[in-house]
């Protein structure tokens, strides 16, 4: 009868091991990163509600594409309690998920939400995204419910700060 004790001795400790690795995994939500389609991604970029979505288009693969990552990171931090969502979709190749985005992501300490865009008609969904997009990288879609602006090109934390607040 005195193991009894002991026996719910091993199984609380096995169970506050088992609630500390799951925080541990609510923490590296990056593993988490979830592979869209298009049509999965589409309703996404088309929210009619009081937010502003900043959605930028990159790869790990396209160096302007990492330098500007910085800006968008502390964009949204800067402007989280005010409605504004960023979303960084990355176009790199699904097979590299796990051997090259998701170790950049740890490397980088990206905090923003991230999806990998797998889709293999490009001719069909950079046209959908926006008729002027030729396709190059980075390009970033900012839209509210009333306005919305497609651009092809880089950003520093200052232009893309100031595009923001035309929407807010």
């Amino acid at each position: 009868m005195k193991k009894l004790p002991l026996y719910f001795l091993l199984i609380f400790l096995c169970l506050q091991s088992c609630k500390k690795e799951s925080k541990k995994s609510e923490n590296l939500d990056i593993t988490s990163v979830k592979t869209y389609t298009y049509a999965e991604l589409k309703p996404f970029l088309e929210k009619e509600n009081d937010k502003v979505y900043v959605v930028n288009f990159w790869a790990t693969w396209c160096a302007p594409c990492v330098k500007e990552l910085p800006a968008f990171e502390k964009l949204g931090k800067q402007y989280a309690n005010q409605n504004v969502e960023v979303l960084l979709v990355s176009l790199d190749f699904p097979k590299q998920l796990d051997k090259r985005l998701i170790p950049f992501l740890e490397k980088n300490k990206l905090q923003s939400k991230v999806v990998l865009l797998d889709d293999v008609n490009e001719d069909f969904w950079i046209k959908a995204i926006d008729s002027t997009w030729t396709g190059a990288i980075p390009a970033t879609l900012i839209y509210n419910e009333n306005k919305r602006k497609f651009y092809e090109q880089s950003f520093d934390y200052d232009l893309l700060e100031n595009e923001l607040k035309t929407f807010l």
